[in-house]
């Protein structure tokens, strides 16, 4: 039998010499790494391409969401979390499993005999967690931060600092200030992720944050330009102009 590459993930170095004590005793799994934080665990995951993460969801920074958010292809994920039980649902149903702290061994290996069940059956793991981040932002819990591509970095963003996100040159661009990064995500995930009470949708190819707009001009056949605080212009359709005239009472 193959043995399951793991890599464990968590802010907390008790947490991780506790996980390490348990695997050691499972023969088909090989640790192939630690991370203290979610930055850290975005490269390693890059640069070790394990078959299954052990990844706490509450850590400093870039948490669990935003680790999955970062990959363009996330391997099997277990979450290992004290999270209240509405989010609990939400794992049990789309993620491969999760472990409420403090769990005991039997706990661990149950759910690594469902990562080796998924993996032998080839799941289409980064479909089966989009889901998860799409259920969480309906019960309220919208993503805080975004990890984004700095040349050869991962940057972590607050999503307060983002003026907007558009679409260039077949890449989502995240703008900020006079700064741009690269982010794998689609808009239409950034659009269910973040809040839609500060974030909106202005046409197929631009989300806004609303607290950057300064200006709503009238342009063409219904259609308007919002000007940002920052100088940027950013198209907005005439189906979306309709949406936003609800939402601001224009």
């Amino acid at each position: 039998m193959t043995a399951l590459r793991t890599l464990i993930v968590d802010d907390e170095a008790p947490a991780r010499d506790r996980l390490r004590r348990l695997l050691s005793g499972v023969e088909d799994v090989d640790v192939v790494g630690e991370a203290a934080d979610g930055l850290q665990a975005v490269e390693m995951i890059e640069e070790q391409n394990p078959d299954l993460v052990l990844l706490d969801v509450q850590m400093p920074g870039l948490d669990g969401f935003g680790v999955i958010q970062a990959l363009e292809a996330p391997p099997a994920i277990i979450f290992v979390t004290a999270y209240d039980e509405y989010a609990l649902r939400a794992f049990e149903v789309h993620a491969l499993d999760y472990l409420l702290k403090p769990f005991p061994r039997k706990r661990l290996e149950a759910a690594l005999g469902r990562a080796r069940e998924a993996l032998a059956g080839e799941q289409d793991l980064a479909a089966r967690l989009a889901p998860l981040v799409e259920s969480l932002a309906a019960e309220g819990h919208y993503l805080t931060r975004l990890a984004v591509r700095d040349r050869d970095r991962i940057r972590v963003l607050d999503a307060a600092e983002v003026d907007w996100i558009g679409i260039e040159e077949e890449q989502v661009v995240v703008y900020v200030g006079e700064r741009t990064y690269t982010i794998r995500r689609t808009l239409a995930e950034l659009e269910a992720g973040l809040d839609p009470a500060h974030f909106f949708r202005a046409h197929r190819s631009a989300i806004v944050n609303l607290d950057r707009v300064r200006e709503i001009v009238p342009w063409f056949k219904g259609s308007h330009i919002l000007r940002l605080t920052t100088g940027a212009e950013v198209d907005l359709s005439r189906a979306r102009a309709r949406q936003l005239r609800d939402m601001l009472g224009w």
